[in-house]
């Protein structure tokens, strides 16, 4: 684990002591990006005319209850199945920006994850997605903190385990598709269970991201760069894992499955693309691409709206590997 060395520690020490108390509430809010603001479930499968679907109820594998939905492919259930998951701060659902305060803040936009479920099921896809823990209706653990994948990896792994101990589901050939904190969890989860996830036929991977790199882009934003170590320090005084530790790149090397990645070129809340690429490049995949979004700084209109606005190349990748 990436803890705070003496001389960071040391550092954020002296930054405390000579900090502006507007800066400072800066960096305490900074931190305060791993305490997730819950989505509200604003739309439901009903809302695209889907049928069939029901609620779940799941556990982590420590036992976090976990809400879930399972959608059947259109004109009756198929033997694929895709399971799928989402952002912070978002949920099953997606993320109701548009609905104001306290969303707004975020990006004032909707992102629909359902619409995104409609295109898989009429392509003859299963869904099984779920609100990952602290987020949507799913149960608090953790203090109400986000590892951004070093908790919630728990998630993925109950739900896998879930699969594969139903009755249908566990004869259905398996797609994933993890994106942002949720894929950093199941780039986790894989290291931890390589095992679990041997049967999985490939993963699509967007918005990945190391928290470094938020931080980096938002404390720039906020005139606060400097205090990358004193960050680190509130983060650790909350409770929660220093920027070093919230990376993809630390269990990227776990993952073999064909993957695709998606990422904003020109990303706002990273400004960063190495970060992506690195994480990419690191990726123990045999068969993996990596699909830049261009023309846009947009990662929540743009970025996790893609697949629903475009899903040509989501549904041929799950297509050569789901036939």
């Amino acid at each position: 684990m990436a803890r705070l060395s003496p001389d960071r520690m040391a550092t954020a020490l002296a930054q405390l002591e000579t900090i502006s108390e507007e800066d400072h509430v800066k960096v305490k809010g900074l931190a305060n990006i791993v305490r997730p603001l819950r989505s509200v479930i604003h739309k439901t499968p009903d809302d695209h005319g889907m049928t069939g679907w029901e609620d779940l109820y799941i556990p982590s594998d420590d036992g976090t209850p976990l809400e879930a939905w399972y959608i059947p492919a259109k004109g009756g259930e198929s033997n694929k199945l895709v399971i799928f998951n989402h952002a912070l701060p978002m949920c099953r659902s997606g993320f109701p920006g548009h609905l104001g305060e306290p969303w707004s803040g975020f990006d004032a936009v909707e992102i629909d994850f359902v619409l995104q479920y409609k295109h898989l099921t009429d392509a003859g896809y299963n869904v099984l997605t779920y609100d990952i823990r602290n987020h949507g209706n799913s149960g608090e653990a953790n203090g109400g903190l986000s590892g951004i994948g070093q908790w919630e990896w728990r998630d993925c792994v109950g739900v896998k385990k879930f699969v594969d101990g139903h009755p249908r589901l566990s004869k259905m050939d398996v797609a994933l598709y993890s994106q942002c904190m949720g894929g950093n969890s199941q780039y986790h989860a894989i290291h931890r269970h390589p095992e679990l996830f041997a049967n999985v036929k490939c993963m699509v991977s967007p918005m990945v991201v190391s928290m470094a790199a938020i931080y980096d882009a938002f404390s720039d934003l906020q005139g606060v760069r400097q205090y990358q170590e004193l960050i680190d320090l509130e983060l650790l005084k909350m409770g929660a894992f220093t920027a070093a530790e919230m990376t993809p790149h630390l269990w990227a090397a776990s993952v073999q499955m064909p993957v695709l990645m998606v990422q904003v070129l020109e990303d706002a809340w990273t400004r960063n693309p190495e970060d992506a690429q690195t994480t990419f490049d690191l990726l123990g995949s045999e068969e993996k691409e990596l699909f830049w979004i261009e023309n846009t700084t947009r990662r929540f209109r743009d970025g996790y709206n893609h697949f629903g606005r475009h899903p040509e190349k989501v549904l041929g990748f799950l297509g050569k590997y789901m036939q």
